[in-house]
């Protein structure tokens, strides 16, 4: 996965969200109405199954309403999960963006240019997050006896949200009921980095291994981040679609 589009995408994707969270604890009092109150927020949503898709388009299928009281799942969902985040389209299009971009960089030289080159970068950046989807979501969780689910804050102010959700990339549930520090996520993806070693020939080296796992990290962190603001920015944008129709 290229590093400089990844660093792009994370910044575009959450320049939105960070401002909702700016929002949700902007001065003052906040109109009853507002789509950015945090009691809406949490009403609206908890009533509601959450988005399967992020922007409609980012898979979403891990992001799940908090069990009252919490209840674990079995592996076959574990591996659900990781099989509809990776074989769902917005995957197949952001592995086709990310192939692009690698192949306008010349990231892997031996793959070459042209058609052929292409479907090789394609491949694997496919095959990266397909991989990483099942050994975070599915293979790791199953094995250390972990909840690979994303459960949405959806209440309090928007720094506490923030910070919840960066806090859910290294704390995670485990099937016993309380928390652990998330093995699944850092060692799953490490185990994904490894792998990708057999299909990058040019980048076989233990520094561009590191870089590549923070970037994993990276991507995934942004996405906690967008799976908390994703309710608030969907209603928002929605708004502002039937806002000008209501005033005519």
């Amino acid at each position: 996965m290229s590093q400089s589009l990844s660093a792009t995408l994370i910044a575009t994707l959450l320049w939105p969200a960070l401002a909702v969270s700016q929002n949700l604890d902007s001065n003052g009092p906040v109109p009853p109405e507002s789509i950015l109150s945090t009691e809406t927020s949490s009403s609206a949503d908890v009533a509601e199954q959450p988005s399967k898709r992020i922007l409609w388009i980012i898979p979403n299928f891990r992001t799940s309403p908090a069990p009252e009281p919490y209840a674990p799942i079995r592996p076959k969902e574990k591996f659900k999960i990781a099989a509809e985040d990776s074989f769902d389209r917005g995957t197949i299009a952001l592995a086709a963006v990310f192939a692009g971009e690698a192949q306008i960089t010349n990231a892997t030289k031996s793959f070459g240019q042209g058609l052929t080159g292409y479907s090789r970068y394609f491949g694997t950046a496919y095959a990266d997050f397909v991989i990483g989807n099942f050994m975070t979501e599915a293979i790791y969780p199953t094995m250390l006896h972990q909840d690979p689910r994303y459960f949405p804050k959806l209440s309090g102010s928007g720094w506490s949200r923030l910070a919840y959700a960066l806090s859910q990339t290294f704390w995670t549930h485990k099937n016993s009921g309380g928390t652990q520090f998330n093995f699944s996520e850092v060692v799953g993806n490490s185990t994904a980095v490894a792998i990708s070693q057999a299909y990058y020939p040019d980048n076989r080296t233990a520094g561009k291994a590191i870089s590549k796992l923070g970037t994993q990290i990276g991507v995934d962190t942004a996405a906690n981040i967008l799976k908390e603001f994703w309710p608030d920015l969907k209603r928002k944008l929605s708004r502002s679609h039937k806002a000008p129709i209501a005033d005519r």
